[in-house]
């Protein structure tokens, strides 16, 4: 057996702290008994930052795009002060329809070539179409609308990636116990991440506050106002990028996941040339051809995991319990993120529409004013609080009953928003907001992301979460360009958002909806990949010995080479 390459003070390369152990099933054994019983420590946490990093710019660049669009309407429609809905409506639907694609892509290439291979690419996608962003203008040819969505397509594909790729990394090194306080402790860096863009709004609004003062109203913003406002979206955009930058070394150079290396690759004598040539400073290594031939024979036939391939791929989901699971997963992201994005997206029209933004404001600075604060108050009341009593009570309560109350909660906040729209005082109605987006966190919002990264097999966990991902991202696209849109149906001047009603109505039926779906998903708490994966053929004294080990609180030993289990003493033994 010989050395991988990769790891750092944030990943540890578990592989390698067994080459001694010939029999490859029993080093598979010891290495994911290693990453599974570890103590919690600063290894987790630092791992759990490098992978929140990404999330907290992912979050940061999907939710400014509300921000974004304001500002766009006051610099390029003078005299209207915003955008038409089509165009609001493209801009924030291309960063979902970007994503989409990343998460079916970077998800299924991750399970193909590797997650070491992919970290990090997706990474550098989002630096560079952020800051392109930031400096895109219009010009005769070419509408600023356009090179907007184009860019934000781009970014989008970045984010998708992160997704499937920090999720399944960081169950890969979590230690079972935490498993799911790590996971949604890199989720919960979303809501930082919308922190972090209402203080960003906040501080560049103050810094322009003597160009913006002038201006009574964002359709008369022109002039030094306008080229004020135009600088102002430009920073705003431009600072999603360094928070990644920050994360960059790290991510390129981790090492693959133990359990990839053992259950997928299979390939020894590649991971040897290839550690050699990462030495080198060579790009890739060229073993031995007929020594990596004989070796991946010889893994194949003694690693009991089933090779992945694109017929054995339909047959694990043609098998109708895997199915329901991979729709139990896809469709609660699905119409979680309908309900969701269609409002988290529009929180500047939400906080306009409830009198927020606009309450006694004298001019365009104490109207960007409010709308920075409305954010900020929305994000720390209910988004940042919801996240981390996730965080603290996933390992506890469990994945399921979390997400089984939050949809049972958000369905009756949504339809009080609904049905008493217009009998709610705007304080009323903000406070029900600020509920609704606390139990969105502290509930299927953080369990979505968390169960499709631990309950599907290594060889297709990737896959699996991308594909989840993905429906959610077609959900938010639903939510923000086909059911959001209709706020504005009958709209009169003195009623911009006359159907707001209905659409928080339509929005309380998806939540009903993801009650049925949470059904279908199963609970993941406390226990090891392989014992959820599902993905051997045991006996019947083995499943009886299983049973009664649940039973007594205890998990069952993965099988060895002679396809029997071993008690932890005996690992420890090994170890």
């Amino acid at each position: 057996m010989t050395k991988t390459a990769g790891g750092n003070n944030a990943y540890h390369n578990f592989n390698n702290d067994f080459l001694h152990i010939k029999d490859v099933n029993e080093r598979r054994r010891l290495a994911l008994a290693e990453v599974d019983r570890a103590p919690f420590g600063w290894y987790h946490i630092r791992a759990i930052l490098v992978a929140g990093v990404g999330f907290f710019t992912d979050s940061y660049d999907i939710f400014t795009v509300s921000l974004l669009t304001l500002m766009l309407g006051i610099v390029y429609y003078p005299g209207v002060g915003k955008m038409p809905t089509t165009s609001d409506t493209a801009i924030k639907m291309a960063t979902s329809a970007g994503t989409v694609i990343g998460q079916v892509g970077f998800g299924t290439l991750a399970d193909i070539v590797g997650r070491k291979q992919m970290y990090g690419l997706e990474l550098i996608l989002i630096i560079i179409a952020t800051l392109a962003q930031a400096l895109t203008s219009s010009s005769p040819s070419m509408n600023i609308v356009g090179v907007i969505i184009f860019w934000r397509i781009l970014q989008g594909v970045g984010i998708g990636g992160d997704y499937p790729l920090s999720s399944i990394i960081t169950s890969e090194f979590a230690t079972t116990k935490w498993r799911g306080a790590m996971m949604g402790a890199v989720f919960a860096m979303q809501g930082l991440g919308q922190l972090g863009a209402a203080f960003v709004m906040l501080f560049i609004t103050l810094g322009f506050k003597k160009s913006l003062e002038p201006a009574p109203t964002l359709a008369t913003c022109t002039g030094d106002c306008g080229v004020a406002v135009d600088q102002m979206w430009r920073i705003l955009i431009g600072f999603g990028a360094v928070p990644g930058c920050i994360a960059l070394y790290y991510r390129l150079t981790i090492p693959e996941t133990p359990r990839y290396t053992f259950d997928v690759q299979m390939d020894v004598e590649k991971a040897s040339a290839d550690a050699e040539a990462y030495l080198k400073g060579e790009p890739e290594g060229k073993p031995d051809t007929v020594a990596q031939a004989i070796t991946q024979q010889t893994a194949q036939k003694k690693l009991e995991i089933p090779k992945a391939s694109w017929s054995d791929f339909f047959r694990h989901y043609s098998k109708r319990k895997n199915a329901m699971l991979l729709a139990g997963t896809a469709l609660s992201w699905c119409f979680l993120d309908i309900a969701y994005y269609g409002v988290s997206l529009n929180n500047a029209t939400i906080l306009d529409v409830i009198g927020y933004s606009t309450n006694n404001a004298k001019n365009t600075y104490e109207i960007l004013y409010n709308t920075a604060i409305g954010n900020m108050i929305i994000v720390l009341a209910g988004a940042v609080p919801g996240y981390w009593v996730t965080v603290f009570t996933v390992d506890t309560i469990g994945r399921k009953p979390i997400q089984f109350m939050g949809f049972g909660i958000l369905t009756v906040l949504f339809v009080v928003m609904g049905f008493a729209y217009d009998k709610l005082s705007p304080k009323g109605l903000l406070a029900i907001f600020v509920l609704a987006q606390f139990f969105f966190n502290f509930g299927p919002n953080a369990t979505t992301f968390i169960v499709p990264g631990e309950c599907f097999p290594t060889r297709y966990r990737s896959t699996s979460h991308g594909i989840s991902a993905a429906m959610g991202k077609i959900g938010s696209i639903i939510g923000s360009s086909a059911i959001a849109p209709l706020r504005t149906r009958g709209a009169t001047p003195g009623n911009p958002n006359p159907w707001m009603d209905h659409v928080l109505e339509i929005y309380a039926l998806f939540m009903l909806l993801g009650l049925g779906t949470t059904a279908m998903i199963v609970e993941t708490k406390r226990k090891t990949l392989e014992e959820l994966a599902g993905e051997y053929d045991m006996s019947d004294e083995e499943t009886a010995s299983s049973t009664d080990n649940k039973a007594e609180g205890e998990v069952p030993a993965v099988r060895g080479a002679n396809g029997g289990g071993e008690s932890d003493d005996q690992i420890t033994q090994h170890a």
